[in-house]
């Protein structure tokens, strides 16, 4: 087992459902939601977000993904289930309800899971 002297960094996993479906496949929108993510996490963004569609049928959907000076932050939407995931990892401390909230916010989600792990 490690020691707990040592933390590495945290994981955030969030499953928004009930989204905004004309969000959820909009890329500006989901860079937008990125670039204002980073602000409100106090996370640098280095370089553009990747924003793609990826999949095909019921899997089709975007993908995004953001580097930061600390880790990053990777976005899934299903604009055909009003779904997004969204995941981040960094080593500099943030708030994971922050994240819920502004995410929920933003995506307009009905409901949410919300998942964190510390890393030691």
């Amino acid at each position: 087992m490690a020691s707990n002297n040592w933390w590495w960094g945290r994981t955030t996993s969030l499953d928004l459902h009930g989204c905004n479906e004309k969000l959820l496949k909009d890329p500006k929108a989901i860079k937008r939601f990125i670039k204002q993510l980073a602000k409100v996490i106090s996370m640098k963004r280095h370089g553009p977000a990747m924003v793609e569609p990826f999949g095909s049928g019921k899997l089709k959907g975007w993908s995004a993904m953001q580097f930061i000076e600390t880790s990053s932050i990777v976005v899934h939407c299903d604009d055909k289930g009003g779904r997004a995931f969204i995941d981040i990892f960094s080593c500099k401390r943030y708030n994971p309800k922050i994240v819920a909230d502004f995410s929920r916010k933003f995506f307009g989600a009905k409901n949410f899971s919300l998942y964190v792990e510390e890393r030691i």
